[in-house]
């Protein structure tokens, strides 16, 4: 009941994004907390998976019943080191929804979603198949949402140390994902990093334990906003407020880039890497206030 989707012919590939990318910023301090926390929480999402079997069940059905198609697809995705892995999803979208576009990013009331796909998407259930990549140690509980590598070649270029975000195992939920909308853009990427970032070296046990709990009140229905004040995991990033961009493809998103990219001469930092790594020494200072 699995269908793989292959990688398209303009994806790069690890060696190729791993060079794109470069390394991590030599001041980013990695939380201990993620020398072990893999061991128990692939422990606990096989224990999850028991329950979450008779929902991801129910949900394939109705999938096969309303739209033609395979219930459950696998897409190719980036984790910890720039490995890639396919990860496991309910299909939400009509069939060969970016046969005419390319990879574009997915925003809400995005056309291309049916309309049970519309609820498994506000429920989250739509990611509970990714229990069985926690399972198979691809993924983590809580972490940096894992992005396509077609986008990633792309935002890489526009978001300074991009790497970052790839030192640690991808997650289902992050802080960043429960405080910030789905991307649609090179500015909203931007904001997630800053947040992934602060998670990458802040987190603990404790604060997993309320981002799980937040993301399983948004499951039976509860909105974001009383989740976050329940768990106190909610966090402000400048420029979150604002208006929301418009789902772009891959060709806009390297558009973006490009407008905004500046000349530089390597091996000096950039101004947009200098600017920040001053925004998370202030968002540091912040935190210890």
């Amino acid at each position: 009941m699995i269908k793989k989707i292959p990688p398209r012919i303009d994806c790069p590939t690890e060696s190729e994004l791993r060079a794109l990318i470069g390394p991590p910023s030599i001041d980013l301090n990695v939380a201990p907390v993620f020398r072990w926390k893999h061991v128990p929480e692939r422990a606990f999402a096989a224990l999850l998976l028991i329950p979450a079997l008779p929902v991801i069940a129910v949900a394939m059905l109705g999938i096969v019943i309303t739209s033609p198609g395979w219930p459950i697809f696998c897409q190719l995705r980036v984790g910890r080191d720039c490995r890639y892995f396919r990860i496991y999803k309910l299909r939400t979208m009509r069939p060969n929804a970016e046969a005419a576009t390319g990879p574009v990013f997915c925003n809400k009331g995005d056309a291309r979603t049916t309309w049970l796909g519309k609820y498994l998407r506000k429920l989250h259930i739509d990611e509970l198949p990714q229990l069985i990549n926690v399972v198979k140690g691809e993924m983590s509980m809580v972490g940096p949402r894992p992005e396509r590598p077609e986008f990633i070649a792309v935002l890489a270029k526009g978001i300074p140390f991009y790497a970052n975000r790839l030192t640690v195992l991808p997650g289902i939920t992050g802080l960043a994902a429960i405080n910030l909308p789905p991307d649609t853009g090179l500015e909203s990427a931007k904001r997630k990093q800053i947040l992934d970032e602060e998670y990458i070296e802040s987190a603990t046990w404790w604060l997993d334990i309320r981002m799980i709990a937040c993301t399983a009140l948004r499951l039976v229905g509860l909105s974001g906003e009383k989740t976050v004040a329940i768990t106190g995991v909610g966090r402000t990033v400048p420029g979150a407020s604002e208006q929301v961009e418009s789902p772009t493809s891959v060709l806009d998103v390297a558009a973006q880039v490009d407008e905004t990219s500046a000349v530089v001469v390597a091996p000096k930092e950039t101004q947009s890497q200098l600017e920040h790594k001053e925004t998370r020494r202030e968002r540091k200072q912040h935190a210890r206030r």
